[in-house]
């Protein structure tokens, strides 16, 4: 339905929306987490980790193809949590996101320090090519984004829906109710938090680097914690209840975003922050 709409929608509705589904994928990692009891003020960390890779494919080696590129950002927050979920998987609670916040920062610091990727200005990327077609006019390459989006969407809903329904997946909720009642079961508590952990940096990589190919343009920006508040806002908004709901969350968290920075750039924090507490205090669930 997205993608027939598309036809119809002026350009920066193309454009709004492939950054919704953007950073719903980052938030559909945060889902798992927090179905666990854990909430990472870190995710931004992978964000800009596959934006990163996916800009330094386009710049060092000239490689424009977003599945290839979104792939890449994928894979290397896979690694790269792979190795820090050895150390996060022993924390809980708020020592669990005030680490995974300062990872993320520590990636901030060193993006900002490194000339040859740009500094704090970062660089820009190649124009994005779809299997090798290289659309001609801009309109074409918001809708042909839309599309490649809408199809990881899928594919990456359909995959989470399936672990979470697998017997690892299955001890989000028992973990985060009663963690030595699990261990007695004969389950490893750090191991599957581990795996949760791979798997959120996993999908939020693949959103960095969509993100970074939408906009054509990357920078330290995605990794400050700041970025963080705003997939936790929308996993806020979002609710654990529906692998679907972070899409749902980030479409609206992005048209609220639009409009107050529209209607009032010098206040729109104001705005977002209102919407915030009247989600928590009328929603406590989520959507």
């Amino acid at each position: 339905s997205v993608i027939g709409l598309a036809f119809v929608l002026p350009q920066w509705v193309l454009f709004l929306l492939t950054i919704a589904m953007a950073k719903a994928f980052v938030v559909l990692g945060l889902v798992i987490l927090q179905r666990t009891g854990l909430v990472s003020f870190g995710q931004a960390l992978y964000y800009c980790l596959g934006a990163y890779c996916a800009g330094a494919l386009s710049k060092f080696y000239a490689i424009s193809d977003v599945v290839v590129l979104m792939s890449a950002g994928g894979v290397s927050a896979l690694l790269l949590a792979a190795v820090l979920g050895f150390l996060l998987a022993n924390y809980r609670g708020i020592f669990f996101g005030l680490l995974s916040m300062a990872l993320s920062m520590i990636l901030y610091g060193l993006l900002v320090k490194s000339q040859s990727l740009g500094s704090s200005d970062g660089f820009n990327m190649l124009a994005p090519t779809v299997f090798g077609y290289k659309p001609a006019t801009q309109g074409d390459t918001r809708f042909l984004l839309l599309a490649v989006a809408c199809g990881w969407g899928i594919v990456l809903t359909l995959l989470v829906h399936r672990y979470l329904k697998t017997p690892l997946g299955r001890l989000c909720e028992p973990i985060r109710d009663n963690e030595i009642r699990v261990e007695y079961m004969g389950a490893s508590v750090r191991s599957a938090i581990h795996v949760k952990y791979v798997i959120a940096a996993a999908v939020a990589g693949v959103g960095g680097a969509l993100a970074g190919v939408t906009v054509g343009h990357i920078d330290p920006e995605m990794a400050y914690w700041t970025t963080s508040g705003e997939f936790v806002f929308i996993a806020i908004l979002a609710g654990t209840g529906s692998v679907a709901a972070p899409f749902l969350g980030a479409l609206i968290y992005q048209s609220i975003y639009s409009a107050a920075y529209d209607l009032s750039p010098n206040t729109w924090q104001m705005v977002v922050g209102t919407a915030l507490l009247l989600v928590i205090v009328f929603l406590p669930n989520g959507l």
